[in-house]
């Protein structure tokens, strides 16, 4: 029996691995959840898997979810920063899923990383943000961290049994979105909902609007450069518009090895929280038939300009990736809310960036700190551009 604590349990990404470990209820126990404002539903996964610590946001939702909770439960609810540390922190978790959306996961994985535990990582803003002190701490606590992202799943499959030394190039494979097939002129009229729209993943809105923007591609690059220790430029994004080739590894020999499914997050949940051993899926699986083509191309780095600025970022490293990461979050929030454009997003990206006076080797203090500084630049900048612009 395997102890779980789940960072972000009312997300695509923790609503999936709860239904993973629902379906094997004998290898797996849910002992902790944490989530931020959907106190509904995280009420129904205290009913169901009677977690003995749960946190979210703040006193006043903790407040109303006491009011919703039955007692007889006893599962205890916090709030706010210490009470997701705790979460991630648990005496009695083996494993903790990391699923926040965006840098908020950044501290309470690392409480978990302190605290020696085993991590799912799925939360790619803590390997972008702080992924040279995520993998040293990592190795001095003797921790494992096990992707859940279906490309670094991929990878990880991939690599398993081959030498390190052996590696030519990653290819990263992406949908391309659902502007894959819309001209660039048309970017700056569409709507948030039009991004929403992802042709084969379903998932939350801000992991949908940066695959739109190809953003998630670059965050991925950055992620699988921290991950399996490549050189940035050996990591190459190609669009696979079925969404059946996760991602792929070219060894030096010439040899291409590659991961297959189809497009279900559950797989690489289930991968990661069972890993080595491989859960049985009751289905669908695979038809290579039905699927019929697989077909390859380059990204448009004019039509999709935040992939080329991930790059650069990657590249340049120190703070440069937490500042990509914070205003593209500004950028995100301030698109859903229709007040910039979606081809403002990596205009807005872009002119934080170069603001920036990089450190080139932070300490966590400096990569908040440079979270921060973003943050609030992006705002000022945004406030020069106006949808009727």
């Amino acid at each position: 029996m395997k102890n779980i604590s789940i960072l972000g349990s009312t997300g695509s990404i923790g609503v999936n691995a709860l239904d993973v470990i629902k379906s094997n209820q004998s290898r797996f126990r849910v002992v902790a959840l944490s989530a931020c404002r959907n106190i509904s539903l995280l009420n129904t996964q205290i009913k169901q898997f009677r977690p003995k610590v749960v946190s979210v946001v703040d006193k006043e939702h903790a407040r109303k979810l006491e009011k919703m909770i039955d007692p007889a439960a006893g599962t205890q609810i916090l709030f706010g920063s210490d009470g997701y540390r705790e979460v991630a922190a648990i005496k009695e978790a083996n494993m903790v899923i990391s699923a926040m959306v965006g840098s908020a996961g950044l501290i309470p994985t690392m409480a978990a990383l302190e605290a020696g535990k085993d991590i799912a990582l799925a939360n790619k803003e803590t390997m972008v943000m702080a992924g040279d002190i995520i993998v040293k701490n990592a190795k001095k606590m003797g921790v494992t961290i096990l992707p859940v992202d279906s490309e670094h799943s991929a990878i990880f499959q991939c690599l398993s049994g081959n030498r390190h030394a052996d590696i030519n190039r990653i290819i990263l494979t992406a949908s391309g979105g659902p502007f894959l097939n819309i001209a660039q002129d048309e970017l700056a009229n569409v709507k948030p909902e039009h991004a929403l729209r992802h042709p084969n993943w379903q998932m939350g809105p801000k992991i949908t609007i940066d695959s739109a923007s190809m953003m998630n591609k670059g965050l991925e690059v950055i992620e699988a450069k921290h991950f399996f220790s490549v050189d940035i430029d050996r990591i190459e994004v190609q669009i696979h518009p079925q969404s059946i080739i996760h991602s792929m590894v070219e060894y030096v020999d010439g040899s291409v090895i590659a991961q297959l499914g189809v497009p279900d997050m559950r797989i690489p949940i289930a991968y990661a929280l069972s890993y080595p051993e491989r859960l049985r899926r009751t289905g669908p699986f695979l038809d290579l038939l039905k699927v019929g083509r697989f077909d390859f191309f380059c990204p448009d780095l004019k039509k999709f300009p935040s992939l080329k600025l991930a790059y650069d970022a990657g590249r340049a490293g120190g703070t440069m990736p937490a500042v990509l990461n914070a205003a593209n979050e500004v950028a995100v929030t301030l698109f859903l809310k229709e007040a910039v454009r979606f081809t403002d997003m990596p205009k807005l990206i872009g002119e934080v960036l170069s603001c920036h006076q990089m450190k080139g080797t932070p300490d966590i203090h400096d990569i908040l700190e440079a979270d921060r500084w973003a943050r609030e630049r992006a705002n000022k900048i945004a406030e020069r551009m106006s949808v009727t612009s």
